[in-house]
């Protein structure tokens, strides 16, 4: 194997100068680009990159610097941020009060010994404890969100001594191995199995989901856990319908299952609510956080649980660590966050500004319904679905070109997100809309469909461009 110290100490040496840089030469900013999408290649994969916005339109983005509900790549072009990081950015892009608090925790200590009580952990837990519906009591702190399913997992089978799982269809719970049996999409899973032992049911069927939960009781193969998103994120943005949240309460309890709900998308403060299930008025003995959990700024997970859900684990604490799970940055991130989100009275903000949003999408969709199929959501938490799955590309394909970022759903490639920081203003969002508007008439004339919305809606051709 061939080594280069003297190379890896001379560029890394550089690429710091960069970092440290507030203002790019012309001549940098080049050398950045050229070389972000070289190293890509070579060293992270060639795949990724021709799905990649970023290199869609006449030149290639890169990004370099972000604040509240925008960012700008390293050529000072600014794109309004209607993707928000899938979910990770709900306070906005470096807010002050986050970044402020990881710094001044810097400053003091950045990972904690191990062995000692590191005061931020348990002020965190007690926090959620306050902020989580319901019994929720106990905490442990991961680095993601595949790593909280995979947490809530182990959880299960220690509560019940049961090892068999029940997903539902559309479900996106990670890739790592445990939340990847979740993952409903064969694409995602046919590599890798078998897995852990998983079934799946139709996502909202209250009936298919009493069915399997009696014949595995028959059967004696019995269910540890139902595994459920209150909205599906990946799955294309679907909502749990009335009552399923509820029927699926009551029948855990009824089998001895325990109710994991994945509020990792959807969760803290998203959909207007501090997590999805406050609507539906319902419990789960298990839930999974990450993505807008650490701020936008630190990656970090939450395992939140019951009493009766923890009892194995108290008996043996080393049933289940981690080692940078839970790092004092990552703390307080996140106890900032829960700050911003209550201070801020960002709940409000995401239902006002969700339900302002959804209303235009919808009349969108009716004006332009051979591109646009419908929209839904909850908060901001929404998602167009196209036609088909080549609409969607092209669509935000052309949003990106006005300087709006967007991106589509894992499991259905037809739906659109749009989940913008929960501080986006009302300016950016009109900005969004005659955006997307002005990318549905570039489809229409594309594809032949000329001004067919105007007559078909029996609309003034003049006025077709309005929202």
């Amino acid at each position: 194997m061939l080594y280069d110290y003297a190379k890896a100490k001379t560029e890394s040496a550089a690429i710091l100068e960069l970092i440290a840089k507030k203002k790019l030469s012309e001549t940098e900013r080049q050398t950045v680009i050229t070389e972000s999408v070289k190293y890509w290649t070579e060293h992270v994969n060639p795949g990724f990159l021709k799905y990649r916005k970023s290199v869609s339109t006449d030149y290639t983005a890169v990004e370099w610097e972000d604040e509240g509900a925008v960012f700008r790549d390293v050529n000072g072009i600014e794109f309004i941020d209607m993707l928000g990081g899938f979910g990770i950015y709900n306070v906005g892009h470096r807010h002050p009060k986050v970044l402020s608090a990881v710094k001044n925790q810097l400053e003091r200590q950045a990972i904690h010994s191990q062995e000692l009580i590191d005061p931020l952990r348990p002020y965190l837990a007690h926090l959620l404890s306050l902020i989580t519906p319901g019994d929720l009591k106990y905490s442990f702190f991961t680095n993601s969100g595949t790593e909280s399913v995979e947490g809530c997992l182990k959880m299960a089978m220690l509560a019940t001594g049961r090892k068999h799982f029940v997903g539902a269809i559309g479900g996106f719970h990670g890739k790592s191995l445990g939340a990847l049996g979740g993952t409903s999409k064969a694409v995602f899973r046919e590599p890798f199995l078998p897995l852990l032992h998983w079934s799946h049911v139709p996502f909202g069927n209250t009936e298919a989901l009493r069915t399997l939960l009696a014949s595995t009781d028959f059967s004696g193969d019995r269910v540890a856990a139902v595994v459920l998103e209150p909205i599906q994120g990946e799955g294309g943005i679907n909502v749990a319908p009335p009552g399923y949240l509820v029927a699926a309460r009551e029948l855990c309890d009824q089998y001895g299952a325990m109710l994991i709900f994945d509020e990792i998308q959807c969760g803290m403060g998203r959909t207007g609510k501090m997590f999805y299930c406050e609507y539906d008025g319902v419990t789960p003995d298990l839930m999974a956080l990450a993505k807008g959990f650490g701020g936008g700024i630190m990656p970090i997970g939450a395992v939140v649980g019951t009493a009766k859900t923890w009892e194995k684990y108290i008996e043996n604490p080393f049933l289940h660590t981690t080692t940078f799970g839970g790092n004092p940055l990552a703390c307080a991130a996140s106890i900032a966050t829960i700050n911003v989100l209550l201070e801020e009275d960002l709940l409000k903000a995401a239902a006002v500004q969700g339900e302002y949003l959804l209303k235009a999408l919808l009349a969108l969709s009716n004006k332009y319904p051979k591109v646009m199929a419908s929209a839904r959501g909850v908060g901001l938490m929404l998602g167009m679905e196209f036609v088909d799955n080549d609409l969607g590309y092209d669509i935000a394909q052309k949003l990106f070109a006005r300087r709006i970022l967007i991106a589509g759903t894992y499991i259905n490639a037809r739906v659109v997100r749009v989940e913008p920081p929960l501080v986006i203003n009302r300016k950016q969002i009109d900005t969004f809309l005659t955006a997307l508007e002005e990318s549905l008439q570039d489809v229409y004339k594309e594809r032949g469909f000329g001004n067919s919305w105007a007559v078909q809606k029996n609309l003034d051709p003049a006025a077709a461009s309005q929202p």
